[in-house]
């Protein structure tokens, strides 16, 4: 499968609300692989359908080696207890990274290609990329998630892309 064009910032599939999954057939078949792919290079943690051009509720991380997709993922659980504060970055916002509170622990539930329950969880970084990309697959960006301050620094540095 090819590796697919990563939809900028201003694009409006990235503030759409992606639909649910209704049906594995040959596209979904294709959008996953093409999301495994895309999403297996350097540098790259994790990728939602929109990002691609799909409005449909899917995406895929490359975590630690660990290569994997989930169907209409819903987070289920966020760690209450801590927090994690770091830099954060997104293909679909090139070269710009901020500070971006996440939970530390996050778990999602979806489904894969035979319709199985899968569970995706993790902390840390793991825990970032689940969160990450379901607000992608909301329609939000991880600028919507910055606090005041570093937000207007944010727009500032999106005019000079």
């Amino acid at each position: 499968m090819p590796l697919r064009d990563i939809r900028i910032v201003g694009d409006p599939v990235l503030r759409t609300p992606c639909a649910p999954v209704r049906v594995v057939d040959d596209g979904v078949r294709a959008l996953v692989a093409d999301l495994l792919d895309t999403v297996d290079q350097e540098g790259r943690a994790g990728l939602a359908a929109n990002q691609i051009g799909v409005s449909l509720r899917a995406f895929s991380w490359n975590i630690d080696g660990d290569l994997g997709y989930v169907l209409n993922p819903r987070i289920v659980e966020l760690g209450q207890d801590e927090v994690q504060d770091g830099d954060e970055g997104c293909l679909s916002v090139p070269s710009l990274w901020f500070p971006t509170r996440r939970a530390w622990y996050a778990r999602a539930v979806g489904t894969n290609l035979d319709g199985d329950e899968v569970v995706v969880e993790g902390e840390g970084l793991m825990a970032r990329c689940i969160q990450h990309e379901v607000d992608h697959l909301d329609g939000m960006l991880y600028l919507d998630r910055l606090d005041k301050d570093v937000r207007i620094k944010a727009m500032r540095a999106l005019r000079t892309l």
